[in-house]
């Protein structure tokens, strides 16, 4: 007797929140020598949906590496990755720019914005890439920038905002497309302290919201906000 329709559905439902969003298996990441250099060791990790994961370790560890990796601006040079199930490696670079566009958001630490053009027209760049239908792209935009608390900064230039403006800026424009994985490389280290802590409050309502977070840091504090912390030491993973 075959299942109802509902019952098939909600299997269906299930399965895909236990597949996970990130999966690398024995990932190696190489650079030609003399001598040759392993950014990455066979690295193994699990993210699941609407997880928040900090990767923490000092400065040549591996950590750009990893998130070039994860962010599909580099392969790997032996091992997989698993974006929702699907392997990425045999996918065009054409394909993973479109993969990135829709699937994967990043925040920078020196926020990447253009210096010349508005607040709005920032948030609403990505939107050109990312599928997004022309005659939503203003009110996505905007409402993007309400949840950061800009909305009396749409019109302004990003010179003219403070750090932590221009940060709410860049987590606006890359959380607009809707992504599903949001990617932040060192995102308070051009940030005091107090500054640091609400923007970091921010990433937590987007995770709270079903975002799934994964924060690259130098920083013990930042790290240790996260549910899981991966520590990288010398191309190397560790869960902490």
């Amino acid at each position: 007797m075959s299942e109802p329709q509902g019952a098939v559905a909600d299997r269906a439902v299930l399965d895909d929140a236990l597949t996970p969003l990130v999966e690398l298996r024995d990932v190696t990441r190489s650079f030609p020598g003399p001598p040759e250099v392993q950014a990455l060791k066979g690295a193994n990790l699990t993210v699941a949906p609407g997880d928040y994961l900090s990767i923490v370790g000092p400065s040549g560890s591996g950590k750009s590496t990893m998130l070039n990796i994860l962010g599909l601006l580099d392969r790997p040079s032996v091992g997989e990755y698993r974006l929702s199930g699907a392997l990425t490696g045999d996918l065009s670079d054409d394909e993973r720019a479109a993969v990135r566009a829709r699937f994967i958001g990043f925040v920078f630490q020196s926020f990447h914005l253009m210096p010349r053009r508005t607040v709005l027209d920032n948030v609403l760049m990505p939107m050109q890439y990312s599928g997004v239908p022309r005659r939503e792209r203003d009110a996505r935009a905007r409402e993007a920038l309400s949840r950061v608390g800009l909305s009396h900064r749409v019109d302004f230039l990003p010179n003219s905002l403070s750090g932590g403006e221009r940060q709410r800026v860049a987590v606006a424009r890359a959380v607009v497309s809707g992504p599903q994985l949001l990617l932040a490389d060192e995102p308070t280290g051009n940030l005091d302290q107090r500054t640091s802590g609400e923007v970091m409050s921010l990433f937590e309502e987007l995770n709270a919201d079903g975002l799934t977070l994964i924060i690259i840091t130098h920083d013990d504090a930042v790290a240790r906000r996260a549910r899981r912390c991966v520590r990288i030491s010398d191309g190397r993973l560790t869960e902490l």
